[in-house]
């Protein structure tokens, strides 16, 4: 699953990326790795960014960049890991 396609409010694993190094490098310098669980907190309307907490941080990522990064579904929420 993409990270477009998550529910506002589920915990997810980075699981890949699809996309060339910049766009890994980018992703990188956010903070958000493979391994890494990430928290959807809300998806802005109107084809804004989809808001992510990563390791207690809030980032935005474009549509277009969410839609490349593969997660899978956390049993457990971020913060009780």
């Amino acid at each position: 699953m993409h990270l477009l396609q998550v529910e506002i409010g589920k915990s997810v694993r980075v699981v890949s990326f699809e996309g060339g190094h910049k766009l890994e490098h980018k992703l990188r310098q956010l903070g958000l790795l493979p391994g890494n669980c990430a928290r959807i907190l809300r998806h802005a309307p109107l084809g804004g960014p989809v808001m992510v907490e990563v390791d207690g941080r809030a980032i935005a990522i474009g549509r277009g960049i969410a839609s490349k990064i593969h997660v899978e579904e956390e049993a457990a929420p971020c913060g009780s890991l």
